[in-house]
């Protein structure tokens, strides 16, 4: 493993940190969109759960890193071999020689989560206040329409599935932590979980760009009517 995937995944763990976390409370008072389906209103649980995966994720690969530096023990010290066994162990239960290196999905993955973040990061500047992980109504509701909204009317969303696409790549591809030594060990084991996890995130983003684009006809009705007929794209111009 080389101290280039060893910094790369704990930028991509602060990428993903930045852009899960909320940047305004949630007014309940002020929410809409709660009769869906709860599997489909979980998405702060879930990006919870990303801090969780990639940070977990991140210190293990660094852990790994770090080991790799250490000079192996002399055979005639039988309790510093014991101990650096043990670490090894701990580290990477499946294989003492795990094979996590840089590979090109993982890389592929690292861009897709910097870019990911800077869209989702970008989209909580330009709507401010309004901008909340529930759907919310602001007192002062406007829509926006310059930045990025003024490509997909969604694009806080790019952003999320940017983020799973990325961390799918980097994390559930040949190489990683995750599928060298740690549960997603099978290559059916990780191809489940990038199903679901993709599936779900492609759903909700559905589900909430339908409920807020019914919102924002009420709200706006000719200014919206304009808008989406100029910004006809949920998520990606052309194809979504």
């Amino acid at each position: 493993m080389s101290m280039v995937r060893a910094a790369l995944v704990v930028v991509q763990a602060l990428c993903n940190g930045l852009a899960c976390t909320p940047p305004n409370p949630t007014p309940k008072e002020r929410r809409y969109h709660t009769e869906e389906m709860y599997i489909l209103q979980i998405a702060p649980l879930i990006f919870k759960c990303h801090h969780i995966i990639t940070w977990t994720c991140a210190i293990f690969e660094v852990l790994y890193y770090l080991r790799t530096l250490l000079p192996q023990p002399p055979p005639s010290s039988p309790f510093t071999g014991s101990l650096a066994s043990t670490a090894s162990t701990l580290i990477c239960p499946s294989s003492p020689t795990p094979n996590v290196v840089t590979t090109p999905f993982f890389i592929i993955g690292v861009l897709a989560v910097v870019l990911g973040c800077y869209i989702r990061l970008d989209c909580f500047r330009t709507l401010g206040e309004m901008f909340t992980f529930d759907l919310t109504i602001h007192p002062q509701h406007k829509l926006v329409t310059h930045r990025f909204y003024a490509y997909v009317r969604h694009p806080a969303y790019t952003g999320s599935l940017l983020l799973v696409f990325g961390l799918a790549f980097s994390h559930l591809t040949r190489g990683s932590w995750m599928t060298e030594c740690g549960p997603l060990r099978t290559r059916m084991a990780a191809g489940v979980v990038w199903a679901v996890w993709w599936g779900w995130t492609l759903c909700v983003g559905v589900s909430r760009a339908e409920a807020e684009d019914r919102q924002m006809k009420k709200l706006f009705r000719k200014e919206w009517e304009m808008y989406a007929k100029e910004v006809q794209w949920w998520f990606f111009p052309g194809l979504l």
